[in-house]
């Protein structure tokens, strides 16, 4: 099942267009009925939200996440109503809505990150998408244990049968997925701004690039890129072949 990514911002009437990805825009909670309205009429059955918050005020532990006013809860219960039959799952993740601006809590004394906490933290946020009406909780961080703590936190509030749990931190190797950062950040980056910025601060990126120039010819194995938790810049490695 294809799944339409949809950009939630915490402004209600909000329609801002994402330069790196032309014809997509991060959308108000308020715009999602004219928008999403003509796509299910055509078929839509799945959309995938993204929080894109850009007036709350952020905290070490990511507290806007799970606000029940906020933009992903709000547009969650949104188009529960407005469209019963579309299938909703929801992007989880702290980085949007942490001062630090990183997936997880931080140790007070070097900064780094405090595993345990943050995968409760995170099973947290993704509970309270789930009690929001939620098909799918989808956790993009890479925190260790977290998937357990989801499941452990779903069971034991009775919606352990009735979200569906999907992990998909792992990225394959492709020019989407720089476009696709940028639409959930507020600055305003043309795909030109994404390719210069990895190949600078990522030693990875040529490496990467050419991978995915080898694979449109069909000369090189399947690569998959994982993401960086700290940095998110693309580190790859070989795909074993039985999976390819």
């Amino acid at each position: 099942m294809f799944m339409y990514p949809i950009f939630i911002t915490d402004d209600p009437t909000a329609r801002v267009e994402i330069p790196s990805l032309p014809g997509q825009c991060r959308w108000g909670v308020d715009r999602l009925e004219g928008f999403i309205g003509p796509l299910v009429q055509k078929g839509l059955r799945s959309v995938i939200l993204f929080g894109v918050p850009l007036k709350c005020e952020k905290d070490p532990r990511g507290t806007p996440a799970d606000d029940p006013q906020g933009p992903v809860i709000q547009a969650i219960k949104k188009l529960r109503a407005l469209f019963p039959a579309l299938f909703v799952a929801t992007d989880v993740c702290l980085c949007e809505y942490t001062s630090h601006g990183h997936c997880g809590i931080l140790h007070a004394g070097d900064g780094t990150i405090d595993a345990a906490p943050s995968a409760e933290r995170i099973a947290e946020v993704a509970y309270a998408y789930a009690q929001a009406g939620a098909h799918c909780v989808a956790p993009s961080d890479m925190m260790d244990g977290r998937i357990k703590a989801i499941k452990r936190k779903l069971v034991d509030g009775g919606l352990g049968n009735k979200c569906l749990l999907m992990s998909y931190s792992a990225k394959f190797a492709s020019g989407l997925y720089g476009p696709f950062r940028c639409s959930s950040v507020a600055a305003e980056y043309t795909l030109a701004d994404v390719l210069l910025t990895d190949a600078i601060f990522s030693p990875f990126f040529f490496f990467s690039f050419s991978f995915l120039y080898s694979e449109t010819q069909q000369e090189a194995p399947r690569r998959l890129v994982t993401v960086n938790a700290t940095s998110f810049h693309p580190v790859p490695r070989a795909l074993p072949a039985a999976h390819l």
